[in-house]
């Protein structure tokens, strides 16, 4: 059984993972991180899903699969974007939400989508000699997917599932909030199930 790390605190996207990727996970053991989170200050969803997994793989020694994502709405050029988790300063989905709503206020133009980037890091064989010798490290093996959700930005929050975003989210070709969604369809459509079942055979590989 290989294991891999899961490089994330937030259980709601554990959940998730567990069943988006189902059979890629047959001989795998996915563990939960309960390592340092690092500084999250990349540029891009790619970046950031790297730098998580990257940080989880060098505490742990284990590959590590993370995910980056959030909401880019277009009418606010494309914020929250990766500042989605962090937008209102509190890290709190009903405070993030309220000031997404507030910030775009009446606003027609209320077109937006969900980005999620998945990430692998494979650590590289113990005793591995880099490129430039033996004194040199070898490098890890990344692979990084990118995904996106479009639709809509609600006038208020509905639905009480999912988790983050998704009450205020309406998927395009959809009547219902993302939050109303049932798991099945969520796990069938998301950006997060786009992406991972993209990274799904590496992962499912390492076995």
């Amino acid at each position: 059984m290989v294991q891999v790390v899961l490089a994330t605190h937030n259980s709601h996207k554990v959940d998730e993972l567990r069943r988006i990727l189902g059979p890629a996970l047959d001989g795998v053991e996915l563990l939960t991180y309960d390592g340092p989170e690092p500084v999250e200050d990349g540029d891009t969803f790619e970046a950031n899903a790297l730098i998580k997994a990257r940080a989880a793989s060098a505490f742990t020694g284990l590959p590590a699969i993370a995910d980056d994502s959030g909401i880019a709405v277009d009418a606010l050029d494309g914020a929250p974007g990766i500042h989605s988790a962090r937008y209102a300063g509190t890290r709190d989905d009903g405070d993030n939400l309220r000031l997404l709503l507030t910030n775009l206020g009446d606003r027609t133009d209320r077109a937006a989508q969900f980005v999620c980037a998945a990430a692998l890091v494979v650590p590289p064989p113990v005793g591995a000699v880099g490129p430039d010798g033996p004194d040199s490290a070898a490098a890890s093996d990344e692979d990084v997917e990118l995904a996106t959700w479009p639709g809509s930005v609600l006038t208020e929050a509905t639905g009480s599932g999912g988790f983050g975003y998704d009450p205020i989210f309406r998927p395009e070709g959809e009547t219902r909030s993302a939050a109303e969604l049932t798991q099945a369809e969520k796990d069938a459509a998301s950006h997060r199930a786009q992406a991972f079942t993209a990274l799904a055979p590496r992962i499912a590989a390492l076995a």
